[in-house]
This record gives C-alpha cells, sequence and structure tokens, in this order.
C-alpha cells in the first residue's frame, strides 16, 4: 500500500476479524501472525501490538513493514534513541490507537503510538489520564525513560518533572497529585541499553534543555546530540558534550 494511511472503521460484532477501509472497497483481513488486535466491549477494533520490520525511524514516529502494509507509528523520544540502532531488523511494539483531531471540525484521522514495553505502554496511558496532558503533549514530555519519570513523580519532585517538555509547574502538581501513589512498579524498571556511547542519560537530556535555550528547536536539538552520539566517543558532562556538538558543527561549516 504506497504512500497511503490505513484507516479503520468500527464494525459490527459479526464481523470482528476483518477492517474495513473507508479508501477502499471490500474488507481487509488483518496480518493475524503479526498485530494483536481486540474487541471491546464499544466494538472498537484497538491494535494492541503490532511486529514487523522497522523500515525507518523520523523524529517521532517509526515505520514498520508488516506483510502487505507500512504501519507508521508514532513513538516517544527515548524509545526513538533505542530504535535508531534497529533499522532493519524485526521489532515487537505495544501499541495504543486513538482518534486525533477535533471532531468539531469533523475530521478524526487513527493513529498507533507504540512502545518497547507494555509497563512503557500502562505508564503512558495513567499520564495521559492527569487533566491537561493529552496523547500529543505527553509524547512530547516522555524524553526520558518511564523509569526516570516515575521516580520524579514519587519523589514528588514538581521541579524536575517540569523541566519535561510540555510541562509546567501547575500539570507537574497535578501529575505528582494523581499519580505518586502508583508509580513503585515503573520506578524499579530496569533501564534499556542506548546507542549514546559512554554518556549518562541525564548529561544528554542537559544538554538537550540546554540547546532548546539558546534557541534550537526540538528537533535540530536531537539531531545534533544523535550526530555526536553516533561517534561513540565519552562525554563526562553537557559542556564536553557541546563543545563537541560546537566542533562538529564547525567542522562542517
Amino acid at each position: 500500500m504506497s504512500g497511503q494511511d490505513l484507516c479503520f472503521r468500527m464494525l459490527s460484532s459479526r464481523r470482528p476479524d476483518t477492517i474495513k477501509c473507508p479508501r477502499h472497497s471490500g474488507f481487509l483481513q488483518p496480518p493475524s501472525s503479526a498485530v494483536g488486535y481486540s474487541l471491546s466491549w464499544k466494538d472498537q477494533t484497538l491494535i494492541t501490538k503490532i511486529r514487523g520490520e522497522l523500515l525507518s525511524v523520523a523524529e517521532a514516529t517509526a515505520t514498520l513493514s508488516v506483510e502487505a502494509f507500512d504501519y507508521e507509528i508514532l513513538i516517544p523520544d527515548f524509545n526513538r534513541r533505542q530504535l535508531q540502532s534497529q533499522v532493519g531488523e524485526t521489532v515487537s511494539l505495544h501499541t495504543l490507537h486513538y482518534l486525533d483531531g477535533n471532531p468539531a471540525h469533523g475530521r478524526l484521522t487513527p493513529r498507533l503510538i507504540g512502545f518497547l514495553r507494555g509497563a512503557e505502554r500502562e505508564f503512558f496511558e495513567m499520564f495521559c489520564s492527569v487533566d491537561g496532558v493529552g496523547m500529543r503533549k505527553a509524547l512530547r514530555a516522555m524524553v526520558r525513560p518511564v523509569q526516570d519519570v516515575a521516580v520524579l513523580i514519587e519523589e514528588q519532585d514538581a521541579k524536575g518533572l517540569s523541566t519535561l517538555p510540555g510541562i509546567g509547574a501547575a500539570t507537574a502538581e497535578r501529575i505528582i497529585a494523581k499519580l505518586r501513589r502508583k508509580m513503585s512498579k515503573f520506578a524499579l524498571l530496569v533501564g534499556r541499553e542506548e546507542p549514546t556511547g559512554d554518556v549518562q542519560s541525564d548529561v544528554v537530556e542537559d544538554t538537550f534543555r540546554a540547546l532548546c535555550a539558546l534557541g534550537h528547536s526540538e528537533a535540530d536539538a536531537r539531531r545534533l546530540i544523535d550526530t555526536v552520539l553516533a561517534t561513540k566517543k565519552k562525554f563526562k558532562d553537557v559542556n564536553a558534550l557541546l563543545g563537541a556538538i560546537y566542533e562538529q558543527r564547525h567542522g562542517r561549516d
């Protein structure tokens, strides 16, 4: 299916094993060996897990090839860094399926959000349940691993939470008030190894915030950091990483 989005329509309970695409005639049979889906009590077809060849990783999305279909899946930034080294490999993502858009404007677009772990998906759903935190804001905020954010919430560190993109002081307080007693198991998650060379994750995050404060867009900051981290050199602190970014840019320009 070249260059087209896969659109889903809810079906009656008579046909729970099929999906109808409003852009095409007839019914589509989902590739059951690679895509897990379930039918809720409200007859919504939900894709809960997807497995396929990782074709590409962009700033906020990953594209998976599953039999005849290419799926574009929204991903949080901490998973993006982990997936970049797996392009061309078969990967599995635990997914949420939601409708993006404003119903008042008459257009809703089906979206998939993917995570490498089921616990990460569970945490994300809880994070989105806080007033003022929707899917898009939560995705933007997830620049640090789940266990790091869970520790901030459990320790009631509103200042630390408010450093996440899009999370202000008031939102941080609401997150803590609602979730602080539910974070223990997420705080105990074992971190996955990321392709960041010999660099602490807090150095990467502090450098990201420093670049944004200097006027770089979030996308540009991620690109600059990823380019330098790909060299696998050691950076003991933020100044060292910023210096390497400057040297890389100066040498190219």
